[in-house]
């Protein structure tokens, strides 16, 4: 994976002030480092600046980027961050149509496909990715981003001039682009957050390019195109061929997705995605002689203090040793303690630019860490749960009455500690009502669906555009900060297209969860695991650890210019750190209960002050 920044105008000459602009598009550049620490470049020309920064993956030596060829005297310049999937397959189809290549990476497969097929040859592309090309002849800049935003794409403009960046610190390098707030991004924050409305860049006028999408920016303006978006439509098949069609979705993406120059590995957590995940793995690399490397992750104090519920019934690790006894694995088990997954809170804010899921993301993140050091590829089980329908909020009747998130019900943990005129100011129940409906309305309903798998059809959409998406970030974020790329077989488009329209009698035959994966994938996993119960990602119990939180917050609002305080309630705030918290009621998704909410106003804080807001 790479980072990728740039800017442009029609206006401007940028050429004119060379060392000035080469100056921005390098401090672009390191803004970026951590996503491609192995090498790096830039681009300028009269109307566009690119900047690029290289994780080699493929085509070691030839890879470089920014990527230039000419046509009839005109140049052509990509700068590619991304995972192409049917590389060999357009390769050998533009080959046949007399294309000639000088490389055998994957970003000039997307450039010559771009100059022979033109703006739309983004529907022939498989993979995860997001560009920028430059096209002098028409005198125009495009930006695409996957059909499920896996890699991110940020821009904003200032006065005339696009300005974009794989992560939004590289925008705030360019002169007169500043980090701002308004009432929207609070709004956001508070009632959405950590999740983002898709196009949403929280800080004022950033938007992201949205998942599905591309822009095309000249003298005529600026305007999106939506290349691919979710469809409904009847499923036809059977029960039988419903099962092996889907074994064989899953087998080819997970297959295809091992592709890669350097060694692989995967995280196991002992549950049917990532057992799945690295069982296929496993497999293709034994036919080859080699052997899987695998990763597991806990908590210092879990054996101990780990508290079962609804949302997380079980512990990893008996299972990820029957995994691992099963793969034959190089097996790691990494842990990390209490400290250390509150001093990384901080890293994982920087990786994102904004508050996300607290330690969520801040141990993922530590984890991320340990795992680059030896390795620059892994493929994870995330986002299996979305497309299956694996959490309980597609099972259980309460969350159907409702018409809101169904991972956020209650927006009452969010406001009780806002200060009163704060609350009635951002209105967040107004704002999240109106955001779920413009979401659900973006959904196509069947007419022969009764209300129960009309709502069960919307919530598995919201699950993908707005849930997955969460995560797709967290991973992202989490791992490039490390130069390490996740990969998601699970968010594969021909998967997902077929499987949001099996209806949910199969996909929860007899009751079981997630039916439809576990019955595809009988032979590939042992019983035990293929049929364990859904437990989530793990986090802390640790008691230590929300008294840690409890005192960085408190440290925190003492203080009289804390930017957060100009938000919440402090008395009420040092009420809230005093209480016990309830580990089994979430306020967001599964993980985020009482210890999440106090990282996640410390975040907040530390994001204001971070970048002045």
């Amino acid at each position: 994976m790479c980072g990728i920044a740039g800017f442009f105008s029609t206006q401007k000459d940028y050429c004119k002030e060379f060392p000035r602009y080469d100056h921005i598009l390098n401090q672009m550049k390191v803004r970026l480092y951590s996503r491609g620490p192995d090498e790096n470049g830039t681009f300028l020309a009269k109307e566009c600046g690119l900047a690029h920064t290289r994780l080699s993956i493929r085509d070691l030596k030839a890879g470089s980027q920014p990527m230039i060829r000419q046509r009839n005297g005109y140049r052509y310049v990509i700068i590619y961050n991304g995972e192409l999937y049917n590389t060999k397959e357009l390769r050998n189809e533009l080959i046949q149509r007399g294309e000639q290549f000088e490389t055998t990476s994957d970003t000039e497969v997307v450039l010559l496909s771009f100059l022979y097929y033109g703006t739309d040859f983004v529907k022939k592309l498989d993979g995860i990715f997001a560009f920028a090309i430059f096209d002098e002849f028409h005198e125009k800049l495009l930006l695409y981003r996957d059909s499920f935003g896996v890699k991110p794409l940020f821009y904003t403009f200032v006065e005339d001039t696009l300005v974009f960046g794989s992560e939004p610190k590289a925008l705030f390098t360019y002169p007169g682009c500043r980090a701002r707030v308004d009432k929207k991004s609070f709004q956001e924050v508070f009632g959405i957050g950590p999740a983002r409305i898709p196009g949403s860049g929280i800080f004022q006028n950033v938007q992201e390019v949205r998942p599905g999408c591309y822009l095309s920016f000249s003298k005529y303006g600026l305007h999106e195109v939506v290349y691919w978006r979710l469809e409904s439509h009847p499923h036809e098949d059977s029960y039988e061929d419903t099962i092996k069609k889907t074994s064989a979705l899953l087998e080819d993406s997970i297959a295809r997705q091992m592709a890669s120059d350097v060694p692989i590995c995967t995280f196991l957590s002992g549950g049917v995605d990532s057992s799945l995940v690295s069982s296929v793995c496993s497999r293709h690399l034994q036919e080859k002689g080699e052997r899987l490397t695998t990763f597991s992750f806990d908590f210092d104090g879990n054996e101990k203090y780990f508290q079962a519920n609804e949302f997380q019934p079980s512990q990893d690790h008996p299972f990820v040793e029957k995994m691992v006894s099963y793969l034959q694995s190089d097996h790691h088990y990494l842990s990390c303690d209490y400290e250390t997954q509150a001093a990384y809170l901080k890293e994982s804010l920087i990786a994102h630019d904004l508050p996300c899921m607290a330690d969520i993301d801040s141990s993922l993140s530590y984890f991320c860490h340990q795992v680059s050091k030896t390795h620059k590829v892994v493929l994870t089980g995330e986002c299996a749960d979305e497309v299956f329908g694996g959490y309980p909020w597609f099972h259980k009747e309460k969350f159907f009455q409702d018409d809101m998130f169904p991972w956020t019900l209650d927006l009452m943990p969010r406001m009780e500690l806002l200060k009163d005129e704060v609350r009635e100011e951002l209105d967040l129940t107004d704002f999240v009502k109106n955001a779920y409906e413009q979401a659900v309305g973006e959904i196509e309903v069947l007419p022969t669906e009764n209300e129960t798998e009309t709502r069960r059809r919307q919530i598995g959409y919201l699950n993908i555009r707005f849930f997955m998406q969460t995560l797709l970030n967290r991973m992202d974020r989490t791992s490039m900060r490390w130069g390490l790329e996740a990969r998601v077989p699970f968010a594969d488009r021909k998967l997902v297209e077929y499987v949001f329209n099996i209806p949910w009698e199969m996909k929860a035959k007899n009751g079981v969860v997630k039916n439809v994966l576990r019955s595809s994938s009988i032979g590939k996993l042992p019983d035990e695991i293929l049929f364990r119960k859904k437990s989530p990602y793990p986090k802390s119990y640790h008691p230590f650890y929300e008294e840690l939180l409890g005192k960085k917050l408190k440290e925190v609002i003492q203080e009289e210019q804390a930017p957060i305080l100009r938000l919440i309630d402090k008395e009420k705030t040092l009420r809230f750190i005093a209480s016990v918290k309830d580990y089994g009621k979430p306020w967001y998704g599964q993980l985020m209960a009482g210890p999440q909410m106090l990282a996640y106003l410390w975040q907040i804080n530390e994001w204001m002050n971070m970048y002045q807001l």
